[in-house]
């Protein structure tokens, strides 16, 4: 059971981490909350261009790395910042949208926004931000669009403004109707190098940006080089509570958490499972918590697993067990509502990996854990007159004996005492219960005195 619990739960976080953000080649690691890296290049003498990595739903903690991204480029002396975006929504309110536009707009550093690498998404009010940004590109087969309501008046995609209100276009559509701040060439900018060379000579607010310059080979043909490129992204803890916002890592966090959490109920002490349970679960309401869900569906899952608590401690699928898989399929399917112009719901294949391995777990695997932990021998038992064990708990009438594999309620064989970690002999069976002695000295009863 315990392998199957892992299986399950390594099984959601791949699928999970799927299905947030799409990570570049070009990024490296984190900025300051972890690790700072560059790219150096033979450029001397020119100043540095940041980039920060910004993908999955726009919450609290990325709208904060965005604000100290700037402020770090304003005073780190890079002459450029690039946020690198790929985001279908944003999952904090409109009013912290806002700032976070007009943030973007009033920087002191030029900002560019370049939605990257191919197959990415800017849709939902993080796409507004690119009309916010001074610079902005696309990579060959990135989407914008879908904006909805302007954060702002000067929300402004030239010939594609009211288009990209209602639906998404690709590079070459939206480069046509001018909703890119950059001339690009047609094959769009594939990599943060081409869109850091393609800020070369941009001119904003009067300071002409330095990104690239020529230089001669040594066979005479001439190679273009850019700055140096500092990549920044998220540090651990960050990353993994921004990561737990997403709709498919917050469900199954949640529910392989509250799965280990109910295993550790029905086995002896405190373990690893109960420890990963307890973790997981409380990222999974952690992302719960950012994320626009519904209430009475996250309702049914909670009381899916007391329904499955009521048959597990039986050890036979019963009546609670299928009541529990129908109100926790029913709560997996409508936790998350349609947000932003988006469909936040998560995918067939994650609420397969939920559901087919919660009916797994509680139709096969939990009673068969349950009947083997608390199954008691029916024969054979007269064997054990005379063998001895220790105690595992202090015998004062009552406690438990460890005879070779198998723990045994006990009972004093009439009133002296075995502390826990002393042996004890077997000298009578009284139906599941055996009847103990000391090792040394055998049972004596004070009354008799």
């Amino acid at each position: 059971m315990r392998r199957l619990a892992i299986l399950f739960m390594a099984t959601g976080a791949v699928l999970g981490f799927s299905g947030t953000a799409h990570a570049s080649s070009d990024t490296a690691v984190p900025d300051d909350t972890a690790i700072t890296t560059s790219v150096e290049s033979s450029v001397v003498g020119l100043a540095p261009v940041d980039v920060l990595q910004v993908s999955g739903l726009m919450d609290d903690i990325m709208v904060d790395e965005i604000e100290q991204a700037i402020e770090r480029a304003e005073s780190n002396g890079a002459q450029a910042l690039i946020l690198q975006l790929n985001s279908k929504a944003a999952v904090v309110g409109r009013d912290t949208m806002q700032d976070l536009y007009e943030r973007i707009a009033t920087a002191s550093v030029p900002v560019a926004i370049w939605v990257g690498p191919s197959g990415a998404r800017a849709t939902g009010l993080p796409a507004q931000l690119l009309s916010a940004a001074d610079a902005t590109g696309m990579a060959p087969g990135a989407r914008i669009g879908r904006s909805g309501t302007p954060l702002a008046d000067d929300v402004d995609f030239g010939d594609a403004t009211d288009a990209l209100r209602t639906e998404t276009l690709g590079f070459q559509d939206a480069r046509r109707a001018g909703a890119l701040k950059l001339e690009i060439s047609d094959e769009g900018a594939p990599t943060i190098r081409n869109m850091v060379f393609a800020l070369d000579g941009l001119t904003i607010d009067g300071v002409e940006l330095d990104t690239a310059v020529e230089n001669l080979n040594d066979d005479g043909t001439v190679a273009n080089d850019i700055t140096t490129v500092r990549f920044h992204k998220l540090g651990l803890w960050p990353q993994m509570l921004h990561t737990s916002a997403s709709p498919p890592v917050a469900y199954l966090f949640l529910i392989i958490g509250l799965a280990l959490i109910l295993f550790e109920f029905f086995t002896a002490g405190i373990g690893v499972a109960g420890v990963v349970g307890a973790v997981l679960a409380l990222l999974g309401f952690y992302g719960l918590g950012a994320l626009p869900e519904r209430g009475w569906a996250l309702g049914l899952i909670l009381f899916s697993f007391v329904a499955f608590a009521v048959d597990v401690q039986v050890g036979l699928p019963r009546l609670w067990t299928g009541v529990g898989l129908v109100a926790f399929s029913i709560g997996s399917v409508f936790l998350f509502p349609t947000f932003d112009q988006q469909n936040l719901r998560v995918s067939w294949l994650t609420l397969l990996v939920g559901i087919g391995g919660i009916a797994l777990t509680y139709i096969s695997g939990m009673p068969s854990m349950t009947r083997t932990r608390f199954a008691t021998p029916t024969i054979g038992r007269e064997r054990l007159i005379g063998e001895t064990g220790r105690a595992v708990t202090d015998i004062a009438p009552d406690g438990a004996v460890q005879i070779g594999e198998s723990r045994w309620k006990a009972r004093t064989n009439r009133a002296t005492p075995v502390k826990a970690g002393e042996v004890a002999r077997v000298v009578a069976i009284d139906g599941v219960v055996l009847e103990v002695e000391p090792e040394a000295g055998g049972a004596r009863d004070y009354r008799e005195r």
